[in-house]
């Protein structure tokens, strides 16, 4: 290859003073400073890219593609596992399907209450267990890997990065809701967060205890799929909004509305690892910044320390110049976070924390089948409806 001058907005920048490893051959590209003629493979990465006549790129699936899909295609089964599960109970018949924890992790509030009761008495919940687990690993992956939950497991920010990308491959762009507007959008995912924490933090443990000893919360999985199941038309309305709205907006729920993805991003900010760039070594590119899907101005930056950073780590695939953009540890102990690494440790981290539940009794629920049948036969009864907590001033 030829090493040519790149010009960014008007900054040239002599090519052969960059180190051998970073041969590669770049364009000017007048809509938005200049980009790089990618070659066939980004080195160190996973992911093939390719830009259109547009400037726009589009992927092959890459590690992280990989395990999104699978975790995705994991829950759709545990969905249609419990769908069947519920029919064979309704049916009046044996019982030979049985009920799958996975589904929980659809209940965050009443996570949030399983927490707050098991810190105030030591007492786990038994009737939906496996949700204070699953926001536990969440949680945790989220602090240990900056967000990680969201960009590499969560099935709903799988589907709107799906959404988005087939919007950019089909329509050649994605829109950017203006600055102005943008910012106090964001915060409406930490005001509905905000909301539920101040609720639940209201609650008395007496209040907490009743709530999830109530019929309602023992079968607040099947009304999680009755959602989906029985939607009004208010529901098909607002859910096709969403949709067509994640097609324009890269990750219009996640980046707007998400309450569970505003508490990974509060968790994220106090992560030992971080997206930092070698200032040196950037060639103001700005690939990194036109592939995030938070467009992030990591070009600008020596650290990112935005909640919205997902660790996604597309920017550090991008980046043409090695060791310049990393997921990165902390102090004396900063080195590079391979792709294929954090892949390994999210798979591994998710697989023994379940295996952990299931073998320590913390992932079952206690709801016996015949008490499921029971509670499944009065499912839109009065006592079903959700409880009324009075709260103690």
């Amino acid at each position: 290859m030829d090493r040519v001058k790149f010009v960014n907005q008007g900054t040239a920048i002599d090519l052969n003073q960059l180190p051998p490893a970073s041969l590669y051959v770049y364009k000017e590209f007048d809509r938005e400073g200049a980009v790089f003629e990618p070659p066939d493979k980004i080195p160190g990465g996973d992911v093939e890219e390719k830009m259109d006549q547009d400037g726009n790129t589009a992927f092959v699936l890459g590690l992280r593609n990989w395990i999104q899909l699978t975790v995705l295609m994991l829950t759709l089964g545990l969905g249609l596992q419990f769908y069947l599960f519920v029919q064979q109970v309704a049916g009046g018949g044996d019982i030979t399907l049985s009920r799958p924890g996975g589904v929980e992790g659809f209940l965050p509030i009443g996570a949030l209450m399983g927490w707050k009761h098991f810190f105030a008495t030591g007492e786990w919940d038994v009737t939906h267990p496996a949700a204070m687990v699953i926001l536990a690993f969440a949680g945790i992956l989220s602090f240990l890997c900056r967000k990680s939950f969201c960009s590499w497991f969560c099935p709903v920010g799988t589907l709107s990065e799906g959404l988005w990308k087939t919007g950019e491959r089909l329509l050649g762009r994605n829109y950017q809701v203006h600055p102005w507007l943008d910012y106090p959008m964001r915060s409406l995912k930490y005001g509905l967060l905000l909301f539920f924490v101040y609720i639940i933090a209201r609650m008395t443990t007496a209040d907490i205890a009743y709530f999830l000893q109530s019929p309602y919360y023992r079968m607040a999985d099947v009304k999680m799929l009755h959602f989906f199941t029985r939607m009004s038309q208010t529901t098909v309305i607002v859910l096709a909004a969403l949709l067509l709205l994640s097609i324009f907006f890269r990750n219009f729920w996640c980046r707007y509305l998400c309450p569970y993805g505003a508490l990974m991003g509060i968790l994220a900010l106090g992560s030992p690892m971080q997206i930092r760039r070698n200032p040196n070594a950037c060639v103001q590119c700005q690939r990194c910044h036109r592939i995030c899907p938070a467009h992030l101005r990591i070009h600008q930056k020596e650290r990112i320390l935005s909640p919205e950073c997902s660790g996604c780590m597309d920017c550090s695939i991008v980046c043409p110049v090695p060791d310049t953009l990393a997921l990165k540890f902390p102090g004396r102990l900063v080195r590079n976070l391979r792709i294929s690494w954090a892949g390994l440790f999210v798979v591994a981290m998710f697989l023994g924390t379940v295996t952990w539940a299931k073998s320590s009794g913390h992932w079952e629920s206690h709801l016996s089948p015949r008490e499921f049948r029971m509670g499944l036969m009065k499912i839109d009864a009065a006592a079903m409806q959700h409880p009324a907590v009075q709260f103690r001033k």
